[in-house]
């Protein structure tokens, strides 16, 4: 390949980042595992986690999410952590990242926290999680004071899961978009954190739902920094939560580059409002997903 042809090369490769899906065919794209957060089926999962984890492989889903550790037992889903993980190496699935609870010690000395996040390291350690990932704070927490004391803990807890060989994120909900007087949390989280020890979890329903910004302009303003994406669809009248196809998220247009990202996993997830139940609408996401957006990761 001479120099001239080289950079055209590249330079459209570069460009890709801003084209349709339907354009991703014409590079080589990466290939995800079909993904679930297990809050999506909690109840479920805390009776029978076997059986549950059975029944949504056999929708195809292959990779999970998890959710409901206890840290004073050190178990998932009232399983000590060496017992969950031979249920997944039993069904031939993995867990490759996990929500705690971290919020609690937002307002708590360093080494309060340090010895939870001990804790978490051990269990996703046990079960083979490649991230430990913050999911939120509570609503007495959300003022600018409060967002700028968690990003120094974000970036405390991204150096001791990273030293510890994991990979730590942040994942958004809709108030880190609200305006506080013309500044709002999130954009505090992305200047002030270390984007090499906190990488970021897009849930894009919360991102259509109370952000000005698209996923897609996240992603440009914050390349390679979006390792995890939550997918999840919003009812059109209500704007709860829904199953895929059944709301007014068009995936196809919404969904980044997965290059540009950065993403390694992505999760499928409803939190409420089922039409049926948690299981059949896990059933359903499942096959929307298969037929109009999995050719795209």
């Amino acid at each position: 390949m001479n120099r001239k042809k080289f950079i055209e090369t590249i330079g459209a490769l570069g460009a890709s980042t801003l084209l349709p899906l339907q354009s991703f065919a014409m590079f080589e794209k990466p290939k995800f595992k079909m993904g679930l957060q297990l809050f999506s089926i909690h109840k479920n999962m805390t009776k029978d986690p076997k059986a549950t984890l059975n029944a949504v492989k056999l929708m195809g889903y292959e990779d999970f999410e998890i959710y409901g550790f206890n840290e004073k037992k050190e178990t998932f889903y009232g399983l000590k952590s060496s017992e969950f993980k031979k249920i997944l190496e039993d069904l031939e699935v993995t867990a490759s990242s996990g929500h705690f609870g971290f919020y609690p010690y937002l307002n708590k000395p360093n080494d309060e926290l340090k010895k939870y996040v001990d804790l978490c390291i051990k269990g996703a350690h046990t079960l083979g999680l490649k991230y430990i990932t913050w999911p939120w704070i509570s609503p007495e927490q959300r003022t600018i004071d409060n967002f700028k004391i968690l990003s120094q803990k974000l970036n405390v807890v991204g150096e001791q899961v990273t030293d510890a060989g994991l990979g730590f994120a942040y994942h958004n909900h809709g108030f880190e978009f609200e305006d506080h007087n013309g500044e709002n949390g999130y954009n505090i989280i992305l200047k002030e954190t270390d984007p090499t020890l906190v990488k970021l979890q897009m849930d894009m329903y919360w991102v259509m739902h109370s952000s000005s910004l698209t996923p897609k302009e996240l992603v440009k303003n914050q390349p390679g920094r979006y390792v995890m994406w939550h997918i999840k669809d919003m009812d059109s009248v209500t704007r709860d939560y829904t199953e895929l196809g059944n709301g007014s998220i068009n995936y196809v247009e919404v969904l980044p580059n997965p290059t540009a990202s950065g993403l390694e996993f992505y999760y499928i997830e409803q939190g409420g409002n089922f039409a049926h139940n948690p299981m059949k609408s896990a059933a359903d996401s499942a096959t929307y997903f298969k037929k109009h957006l999995q050719q795209y990761l």
